[in-house]
């Protein structure tokens, strides 16, 4: 089954049915008119010479009419090449220079974004805009083709490419990731199973279209549900709109979860509307999910991946997160990333591939049809994932329990080394979560002419809140004993990607560059 086949699928439940949603309740597209724009926006890119696996990215904030430029791209043969609007230009042209991106649909209100990578991309050759855009640039409505057109049926292949991804930019200069259809429909295959929903899906997008947020709205789409658009996370907005639109799903990171729950009107407003409260890109600290329950109800769910396989390799429901917070609950189960999906078999391996015990850590492994095929055009990279029997490294230590729950324990690069002793940075994020006036906090190892390394705690307090940070060092040190405890706590704010994700690679880079010798 093809990407648009799924689509236009849930397009055929209710044609007249609401697709795009704004967050006042006006609707700003039925799913026959989104259907339309997507044909006709194909129409014309075949018109302007498309040529099957052509690269064209879509730049825009949160919008209706980007969206359905999207499936046009799928739809006429092309791959959308997945810019975040919010990226700094230059990561803009890196990526899409590497990803040999030659046609560029902009939203009017990145002109000048766009002129940039006009002019330092030789490979681009059309540009239009959603909106007023740049001078000679045509509009939209103007450029696409009329009413009523239709483009061709492309043959079922579900190996071809539709998305090209970038690994995120937190290790330096993008690598391009391609997803085919087979993955996407992987992908929502599990969605669908793990959080099912009686009737059409109303999901509530406040992250950036080209990241996990928008791979959350085409499920929602291909069920005839409806997707209710914010173009950021203000968390007053968020909070308002769940209760005005009715929303039954709702995505964010950790990082924007702990806003709402910060907010001061978080409990005046009425969530029971909420089916699934989706959580990715980043683990959450137990208290804050027990918390999340409190005030959402039994709707948090907490899935697992990484670009590489994405989306959905592991979950946590919401009946697995309402159990363990439950009176005799087993609380240990919130720190979590579930058990595997339907459509991945994960295991925690060695480095001869060799699947270890529950209780073992080791690395993270998945073997399915969800994994990448490989780097575009980047053969060592995808070498360094490869593991052996067939397994893909996601570069995650793990451990998995009795019961089948999966565990992250830390990343194999953010693993700090004291004194020849293993710290994992995640047991002591959690013991400093428990505080209740951090709000989150990034533990790295910077170096330590005695020990190797130091463990170092940075810490942000929440808005208003000033953190006793002698008290909290004295607590992990009874706590987490000498190896584990924080040596110093740095409170600051932290380094965020646009997806909520702490760039600790920023934070040690910082510090060692400052001299973090002496600390």
């Amino acid at each position: 089954m093809m990407f648009v086949d799924y689509l236009d699928r849930g397009s055929g439940i209710d044609p007249q049915a609401p697709c795009m949603i704004a967050p006042d309740g006006t609707v700003l597209m039925t799913h026959e008119e989104f259907t339309s724009v997507s044909h006709r926006v194909a129409v014309a890119l075949l018109a302007d010479g498309l040529q099957p696996g052509d690269r064209v990215s879509v730049l825009s904030p949160n919008d209706a009419h980007a969206f359905a430029c999207i499936v046009g791209v799928i739809r006429a043969g092309g791959i959308w090449t997945a810019a975040h609007a919010t990226h700094a230009v230059d990561a803009l042209v890196d990526f899409l220079g590497a990803a040999g991106c030659t046609r560029m649909i902009y939203h009017g209100s990145l002109a000048e974004h766009a002129g940039t990578i006009v002019d330092r991309l030789a490979t681009l050759r059309t540009t239009v805009s959603i909106g007023p855009g740049r001078p000679g640039d045509p509009e939209l409505t103007a450029w696409m083709a009329p009413e009523g057109a239709r483009a061709p049926m492309r043959p079922v292949d579900s190996s071809e490419n539709m998305l090209f991804a970038g690994t995120g930019g937190t290790t330096g200069k993008p690598k391009i990731l391609p997803i085919n259809n087979r993955q996407a429909h992987l992908m929502y295959v599990a969605l669908t199973a793990h959080a099912p929903e009686p009737e059409p899906p109303r999901y509530l997008i406040a992250t950036p279209m080209a990241h996990a947020g928008g791979s959350f709205a085409f499920p929602v789409l291909g069920q005839g549900g409806s997707v209710i658009l914010h173009r950021e996370v203000v968390p007053e907005d968020i909070l308002t709109s769940i209760e005005r639109n009715r929303a039954t799903r709702l995505f964010l990171p950790a990082a924007d979860l702990y806003d709402l729950l910060d907010h001061p009107s978080v409990r005046d407003h009425d969530y029971s509307s909420l089916r699934h409260f989706l959580l990715s890109a980043s683990p959450v600290a137990p208290e804050r999910l027990a918390e999340a329950v409190a005030v959402f109800g039994p709707v948090m769910a907490q899935f697992y991946s990484q670009s590489e396989a994405p989306l959905t390799c592991t979950v946590l429901t919401p009946r697995d997160i309402a159990e363990a917070v439950a009176p005799g609950g087993d609380r240990g189960r919130l720190a979590s990333c579930g058990r595997p999906t339907i459509v991945a078999r994960v295991e925690i391996i060695d480095d001869d591939g060799n699947v270890l015990p529950p209780g073992q850590p080791g690395e993270i492994a998945v073997r399915s049809d969800l994994v990448f095929s490989g780097y575009w055009e980047n053969p060592e990279a995808t070498a360094e994932t490869r593991r052996p029997h067939g397994w893909h490294g996601t570069g995650d230590i793990g451990v998995r329990d009795e019961a089948g729950f999966f565990y992250v324990v830390d990343r194999k690069r953010d693993m700090i080394i004291v004194g020849g002793h293993n710290v994992f940075s995640s047991e002591v994020e959690a013991f400093l979560h428990t505080f209740p006036d951090v709000k989150d906090c990034a533990v790295i190892g910077l170096p330590d002419e005695k020990q190797g390394e130091a463990v170092t705690a940075v810490v942000e307090p929440k808005a208003g809140k000033t953190l006793d940070v002698e008290a909290i060092l004295r607590a992990c040190e009874e706590r987490l004993g000498p190896v584990k405890a924080p040596k110093s706590i740095l409170v600051r704010e932290l380094p965020r990607s646009t997806v909520g994700k702490v760039l600790k690679r920023e934070l040690r880079d910082e510090y060692w560059a400052a001299g973090a010798r002496k600390v």
